[in-house]
């Protein structure tokens, strides 16, 4: 099976609620690259709801979809964690995180009662925030003389390359995201170039 070119993701933060029997969810929605960065989302969301009985969540990280974690924060062995990172997975998401903050209305739900009120709260807030496809990109170093700067640049820019650092002096270095659908052309390009030096990024 080939590699996807392309992965899907969102852009912004958003929020949904959704009530059940006096107990109110609160599913929010976020972007994200790390893990280090959702630890933070998740400090200011227990900040903001400190009253609040359960923070649950579930997020999904990298272009191949392996790194997850699901947390059910005191519910019930499976019944929100879960469920939350299921709607996630059924849009076929990834770089994305989804906390849904309880707050008990005094009744009960039972377990198929939280698994229905986690999965339509993370529905609903992925129903209302925009989903975007994104490039699968491939990190390389490109290192060449300064003459070569604009062919170099050129190449970059027809592919729509993403350049992330670059040191310009007699001798350039320039760190790149190619998107991995066009790798081949634009490998092909830059060694056509002949004195361009290129090193993929692990």
């Amino acid at each position: 099976m080939s590699e996807p070119d392309f992965y899907f993701t969102i852009e912004k933060t958003a929020v949904a609620e959704y009530k059940d029997r006096g107990s109110t969810f609160l599913a929010y929605a976020y972007p994200i690259q790390t893990t280090d960065e959702f630890k933070v989302l998740l400090r200011q969301l227990k900040e903001e709801h400190p009253k609040a009985n359960h923070h649950c969540f579930a997020y999904r990280l990298g272009n191949d979809k392996n790194l997850f974690r699901v947390s059910d924060d005191g519910e019930p062995s499976g019944s929100a964690g879960r469920p939350i990172l299921g709607q996630i997975d059924s849009k076929q998401l990834t770089q994305i995180a989804v906390v849904v903050v309880r707050y008990f209305g005094g009744t009960l739900l039972g377990v198929p009662g939280l698994i229905h009120a986690y999965k339509t709260a993370t529905a609903l807030v992925l129903q209302i925030v925009p989903i975007q496809q994104k490039p699968i990109e491939v990190g390389h170093i490109l290192e060449f003389e300064y003459n070569r700067m604009n062919d170099v640049m050129m190449v970059l820019k027809q592919y729509q390359c993403r350049l992330e650092d670059q040191v310009q002096q007699l001798f350039c270095r320039v760190k790149v995201a190619i998107p991995r659908s066009r790798l081949q052309e634009v490998l092909f390009k830059l060694k056509d170039l002949h004195d361009v030096l290129i090193q993929k990024i692990d």
